[in-house]
């Protein structure tokens, strides 16, 4: 039988989770079509079905794993929208862009939920819907500002080091390249070793915490 925590634990979380990564990939994908390149349009991928958007492993697993162990997600990722900075006028500079956009789109997701939260709170405070859009809200800003520091780390293949080898000259950016294989095993150890929680945790809270007094009227 299903943990009736963990069923909802699902309920609230599985909107703001999904909305996240669903449209930090659609972001990218929008971008670079702005950009020049319709490879994304042409694949289906500028979409906010979150069907064409699984991955196994990033949409499905790590948030199965992290509500059974912690009955909360912090983490989750889509399947990359596919770019092709051929299509560019200028690779480098426009695929540091296309790359910004991720980011970008869960800053302006975070401060909606905030937004949200503050209506929740305030103007629902006592009906039936208050209490789980205020746990909803606080889910859609915590995913949020997680996936926008996260990926704005500069270590390709996140969005940090896209940026990051945009703005490098050529020969550096060749060289820094190089990482890419290595990291997403550099990140999973940085996660596990709880390196990034003790880094990232206090800028999360600091930041939900301004995004929560900014909206509170």
């Amino acid at each position: 039988m299903i943990d009736i925590d963990i069923l909802n634990a699902i309920t609230i979380q599985a909107v703001p989770v999904l909305l996240a990564i669903t449209v930090h990939e659609v972001a990218h994908g929008w971008v670079a079509l702005k950009l020049g390149d319709h490879t994304a349009r042409i694949q289906g991928r500028i979409s906010m079905n979150p069907i064409r958007h699984i991955d196994p492993v990033g949409t499905v697993l790590l948030p199965i794993l992290q509500l059974i162990f912690i009955q909360h997600i912090y983490f989750g990722y889509a399947k990359p929208v596919p770019v092709d900075p051929g299509n560019f006028k200028k690779p480098r500079e426009h695929m540091a862009i296309v790359a910004l956009a991720g980011p970008v789109s869960n800053l302006i997701m975070a401060v909606m939920w905030a937004l949200l939260f503050s209506l929740a709170v305030h103007g629902l405070s006592g009906t039936w819907i208050g209490y789980p859009l205020s746990l909803m809200a606080q889910t859609g800003i915590v995913i949020n500002l997680v996936l926008m520091l996260l990926n704005l780390i500069p270590l390709p293949p996140l969005d940090g080091g896209r940026v990051l080898m945009g703005v490098l000259q050529p020969a550096l950016a060749l060289k820094y390249a190089r990482i890419e294989p290595y990291g997403i095993v550099i990140l999973l150890l940085l996660i596990f070793s709880d390196v990034l929680a003790k880094v990232m945790l206090p800028i999360i809270r600091i930041l939900a915490g301004i995004l929560t007094k900014l909206v509170v009227v």
